[in-house]
C-alpha cells in the first residue's frame, strides 16, 4: 500500500488496540483483515475537478452501474473511498459514528467519492430479516435523493432500535420521519413489499465475492482506491483525525 511510512507509524503509535468488525458465521474476516480488493482490480486515477457542496444533502448520489453499489460524492472524484456495511453489525455503527465523519468532510469537499455495498449476513446471526429490510429502505430512499440523510438517521439509531428488536418496517418507517420529504405513499409502499428485494440479494451477493474469503470479509470493509485498510490501518477507521489522514494520504498518493 502506497502511504507514507510517516502517517503508517504515527497511526501505530497513537491507535493501539484491537479491532475486529462483524463476520460471518465460520469466517475469519473478524479475527484478521483479509484482503479485500481481488488480485488485477484496477483503481481509479485521482484525477479530481474540485466541487464544494454546502451540507450533506446537497451530496450527488446514485445508483452504479454494476446494480448493487450506491455512489455518494463528487462525479468527478478521482478517489474512491469504498465501505461494505451491515446495517445490523455494532461495529460498522462504530466506524459510522467515528471515523466515518472525516470521510463526510472529504466528500463535501469534493475531492473524493464514497462507494457503498451492503451486507445482510447479521441476519443469519442474529435472527429476523433486519438488515434485509435496512438494505432495501436504504435503496427506496436512493429513489427519494435521500440515501445520504437516511444512512446518517440508520446508524444513528441503530443501537437502540436493535435493543428492542431491530429494524421492522415499522421501525424504519418512523426513522424516515425523521428526514425531511423521504415518506410519501410510494416510498412507504417500496419499504413494505420490499421492492429492492433482488438489491438486497444482489448485494449480498457482491459483498461475498470481495476478497478471499467465500462468505465475505467482514464488516465494516474499506477499500481506498484499490488499498484495503488492514493491520494497524484498520484502526484509523475509528480515530475521524487518523481516518482523514489515511484517506488523504491516498489520496494525494494515487494523482
Amino acid at each position: 500500500m502506497k502511504i507514507s511510512r510517516t502517517v503508517r507509524a504515527a497511526i501505530t503509535v497513537g491507535l493501539i488496540g484491537a479491532f475486529a468488525g462483524c463476520a460471518p458465521a465460520g469466517s475469519g474476516a473478524g479475527d484478521a483483515s483479509p484482503a479485500a480488493q481481488k488480485r488485477g482490480d484496477a483503481r481509479p486515477e485521482a484525477r479530481t475537478t474540485v466541487t464544494n457542496y454546502e451540507s450533506a444533502q446537497m451530496l450527488p448520489e446514485r445508483a452504479a452501474s454494476d446494480g448493487t453499489t450506491i455512489v455518494v460524492g463528487n462525479p468527478e472524484a478521482g478517489s474512491a473511498v469504498h465501505i461494505y456495511e451491515d446495517p445490523r453489525c455494532p461495529i460498522v455503527e462504530e466506524y459510522e459514528r467515528t471515523g466515518a465523519k472525516a470521510l463526510q468532510k472529504l466528500l463535501l469537499a469534493g475531492e473524493i467519492k464514497a462507494e457503498y455495498t451492503f451486507a445482510s449476513f447479521k441476519d443469519d446471526r442474529l435472527g429476523g430479516d433486519g438488515s434485509k429490510r435496512a438494505v432495501n429502505a436504504l435503496r427506496a430512499a436512493l429513489k427519494k435523493g435521500k440515501f445520504v440523510e437516511f444512512h446518517a438517521i440508520l446508524f444513528k439509531n441503530q443501537p437502540a432500535v436493535e435493543s428492542s428488536g431491530g429494524f421492522t418496517t415499522g421501525r424504519l418507517l418512523k426513522l424516515a420521519d425523521k428526514v425531511p420529504g423521504l415518506r410519501d405513499e410510494a416510498f412507504d409502499l417500496d419499504v413494505t413489499t420490499m421492492k429492492y428485494s433482488s438489491f438486497v440479494t444482489a448485494s449480498q451477493d457482491a459483498y461475498q465475492q470481495t476478497g478471499d474469503d467465500p462468505i465475505g470479509p467482514g464488516t465494516p470493509t474499506v477499500v481506498i482506491n484499490g488499498h484495503h485498510l488492514d493491520g494497524v490501518l484498520y484502526a484509523a477507521l475509528f480515530d475521524a483525525t487518523w481516518f482523514r489522514e489515511v484517506v488523504s494520504n491516498l489520496h494525494a498518493t494515487s494523482r
